[in-house]
């Protein structure tokens, strides 16, 4: 099932079990991972987009392997919070992985997400040419823990 909020995708979800975090783009889907405790979200992979059935067969994988109990999307909105193509494209995705698997997915506002992974990983003098690699499981880490902080403040 797709939740459009933390508070109704929160109770959902099976104790004990991690969640996963995308942060998805048209050549990459960048993938981070929690704790089974839902405190710290890890960067995992960069998937290089081939098509729809090939990334959601390495996603599902994940899913399984990690024992995933739900799907965070980062939901790419305008600076002004107005959805554009790409928040478009990014619930088609969700819509379309709903139909593989029974894991609840939700999203999360993930503007400035890249902003903020790009800043950290300059300040740790990261090389340009392994920024690049891992900028976009770094941004789906900084999605995934913007949740995970969000679901410790529900009442």
């Amino acid at each position: 099932m797709i939740f459009e909020t933390i508070e109704d995708f929160a109770p959902t979800l099976s104790p004990m079990t991690a969640l996963g975090g995308l942060d998805l783009g048209s050549k990459t889907i960048g993938v981070a991972v929690s704790d089974s405790f839902r405190q710290v979200s890890t960067p995992l992979e960069t998937i290089r987009r081939k098509k729809f059935s090939a990334d959601a067969a390495r996603l599902l994988e994940i899913i399984t392997d990690r024992q995933l109990g739900g799907i965070v999307l980062g939901l790419p909105r305008n600076m002004d919070g107005s959805e554009g193509p790409r928040c478009q494209s990014t619930r088609a995705f969700a819509r379309n992985l709903e139909k593989l698997t029974d894991v609840p997915i939700t999203f999360w506002d993930e503007r400035l997400s890249t902003v903020a992974a790009e800043r950290a990983l300059l300040e740790a003098d990261t090389s340009r040419k392994r920024r690049a690699e891992v900028i976009d499981h770094v941004a789906a880490g900084y999605i995934l823990q913007g949740v995970l902080d969000r679901m410790r403040h529900l009442g």
